[in-house]
């Protein structure tokens, strides 16, 4: 199938197409859901086709001898990334949302503080603040449409109660990939502060040709302190499955993460198992370039015409396909360019104050969906901010 193929997702339990009109009165018959990180795009064939051979062999029990899996997760890791992993060092959590919630409850306390580069993904606050802990927004610096890291800035905020930092890397909502010398920074203010440092790179294959990504695994002095957490989910739009990985390399964070797992009672998801082992091949990464090639051309068609609409200007994106809109520019109050965009262009949107401080001017757009509805939503928002132009 072409990338450019449009496939109804109406009625087949779709949070993002069928929950759009509860979640933002977008109504269903007119309203492009551009909100949920997922894409509109079926997932590779070689992803379904070991989905179709779980469906012939009609015995769906617990899945056992992971060496396959984690030999798929080594290589996929050393040739697509450079890294190299020991498979002792993985464990599977039901998406990296879970694993981020495992981290939180395993490495710090009730009361503790958790430190947020922000805006950043709404989920780690979630989490956070759900299990009883406090969080500290570091707020990133928007020099002229890229956000930057301030260490000096958030060195001042620490007040001693913080045990735990967690990275977005690459970076959700702003798209930016982090360079070594920032991932150097985030490492030594880490050890500074004596901070467990969990890394969330669940978008680090999904990153175009203006940038390189680094696992942090990769920089030097934090393998005492670093968790690392990928998955197959983003990157081949398999997110129901709901599995990732948390990836430890020192042997006594390994065993407490260990131990809080068993305690829980968790196991994997046989089906997740099965979708990842076949989508860390060969076949998958020839699909993955293709997709990122598709992208980037939505994202220079998207950022063309968003960045030609005054007053508008969508901040470039060296990875996912989550455009981060700052609307800032239209002296609009929040309130009236998000009802232009929800109730005059029909497009359901992120909100920007959910991502936390800094994210009041901006909206975010899903652009991993073919590109006629990438057009489309260009034309209307166009039409809903024709005033300005």
């Amino acid at each position: 199938m072409s990338f450019d193929d449009i496939i109804n997702r109406f009625g087949s339990h779709s949070l993002k197409w069928d929950m759009m009109s509860a979640r933002y009165d977008v109504p269903a018959d007119e309203g492009l859901p551009m909100w949920v990180a997922d894409m509109d795009f079926p997932a590779p064939q070689c992803v379904q086709d070991a989905v179709q051979r779980m469906h012939d062999h009609g015995i769906y029990g617990y899945y056992g001898d992971e060496r396959s899996y984690l030999e798929a997760i080594c290589w996929w890791m050393k040739n697509r990334h450079g890294w190299e992993v020991d498979p002792s060092a993985i464990f599977t959590t039901h998406g990296l949302v879970n694993g981020t919630a495992m981290c939180v409850e395993t490495f710090t306390q009730p009361g503790d503080s958790v430190v947020l580069m922000t805006p950043v993904y709404h989920a780690f606050a979630k989490v956070i603040r759900a299990n009883g802990r406090h969080v500290i927004e570091c707020d990133l610096r928007n020099n002229d449409g890229r956000y930057e890291m301030d260490f000096e800035a958030w060195d001042a905020q620490m007040d001693g109660s913080a045990r735990m930092l967690v990275l977005c890397s690459p970076h959700n909502p702003g798209g930016r990939v982090w360079t070594k010398d920032e991932l150097q920074g985030v490492a030594d203010f880490a050890k500074r502060h004596d901070l467990i440092l969990v890394s969330d790179e669940i978008h680090h294959d999904l990153v175009f040709p203006s940038a390189t990504h680094t696992p942090m695994a990769l920089i030097d002095g934090i393998e005492d302190r670093l968790i690392m957490m990928t998955a197959t989910t983003k990157t081949f739009n398999i997110a129901g499955s709901h599995s990732g990985n948390v990836i430890i390399q020192n042997p006594a964070l390994r065993r407490k993460f260990a131990n809080r797992l068993m305690g829980l009672g968790l196991s994997p998801n046989a089906f997740g198992l099965h979708m990842a082992e076949a989508a860390y091949s060969p076949e998958g990464a020839a699909w993955v370039d293709e997709l990122v090639a598709y992208l980037d051309g939505n994202k220079q068609l998207f950022d063309t015409a968003i960045n030609a609409i005054p007053g508008l200007k969508s901040m470039p994106l060296e990875s996912t396909y989550l455009a981060w809109v700052d609307f800032s520019g239209t002296g609009m109050p929040r309130e009236e360019f998000t009802a232009r965009v929800e109730k005059e262009a029909k497009i359901a949107v992120n909100h920007g104050p959910t991502f936390g401080s800094g994210g009041e001017d901006f909206l975010r757009f899903n652009l991993a969906t073919p590109r006629a509805l990438v057009e489309q939503a260009i034309e209307r928002m166009q039409a809903a901010f024709s005033d300005l132009q």
